[in-house]
């Protein structure tokens, strides 16, 4: 019963408690999708059974990662499809604190979208929130919550994901040449149009996304649907 409230594992060669990010990293981009899924059929579908489900989940998942993380479905399952790769051991203490962050964010949601459903902006926003967090450690292994454990902590973390918390010089093949910057910048600017057109050219179902999808366009395009409803209007009229 002890082992149980000892945070992490115990590796040889490391001398603090750790946990296997690659798992992590997996498990994060699991219910990245989830997530994303549960968001989209919320936000734009008004559809929020699936949201529910998974914010229950979600909650109960992260409150197992700060009690013991050896236990967390999403962990678990994110070891079933890493179990073949080489692990990645990090510090047990900044991941449980971001996981801790995780929690708070999480807790919330579950109140006033599972409990007492009362959507409104500031619980999807804190979605958002959820998701790039979760995004950031699976697609880029960038661990937020332990930078931030490690700015606040006096004593610095060791075994930080992707080795941030270590001092060292950047290599050659981590810099950028002209083409490959401007194909980052063409690249980035092609995914904020995809965004842009998808937020205000798919008909929304929802007051919020309306809202949302007005404030994206451009002058012409209000003029535009300003006149479209009144020609509506003007259709329907008995004259």
């Amino acid at each position: 019963m002890n082992n149980f409230f000892k945070y992490g594992e115990e590796v040889e060669g490391y001398d603090v408690r750790v946990v296997n990010e690659r798992e992590a990293r997996a498990g994060a981009g699991l219910l990245f999708a989830f997530g994303l899924l549960s968001l989209t059929n919320s936000v734009m579908l008004h559809n929020v059974i699936f949201t529910k489900y998974f914010i229950t989940f979600f909650t109960f998942d992260f409150l197992i990662r700060v009690i013991n993380p050896s236990y967390s479905p999403s962990l678990l399952i994110g070891r079933f499809f890493v179990r073949n790769q080489l692990p990645e051991y990090v510090g047990a203490a900044q991941k449980r604190f971001a996981w801790l962050i995780g929690l708070v964010l999480a807790l919330p949601m579950f109140y006033l979208l599972v409990i007492d459903f009362a959507p409104n902006p500031i619980k999807v926003m804190i979605c958002i929130i959820c998701l790039v967090l979760l995004f950031s450690e699976s697609a880029f292994s960038i661990c937020f919550g332990c930078m931030i454990y490690n700015f606040i902590n006096k004593k610095k973390s060791k075994n930080c994901p992707g080795g941030a918390c270590e001092i060292r010089h950047i290599d050659k093949i981590q810099t950028f040449n002209l083409a490959q910057k401007i194909i980052v910048i063409l690249f980035t600017l092609l995914i904020t149009y995809g965004m842009y057109a998808y937020m205000t050219k798919v008909e929304n179902k929802t007051l919020l996304m309306k809202k949302v999808t007005l404030m994206m366009m451009s002058e012409v395009e209000l003029k535009a649907l300003k006149e479209k409803q009144m020609q509506e209007e003007f259709d329907k009229a008995d004259f």
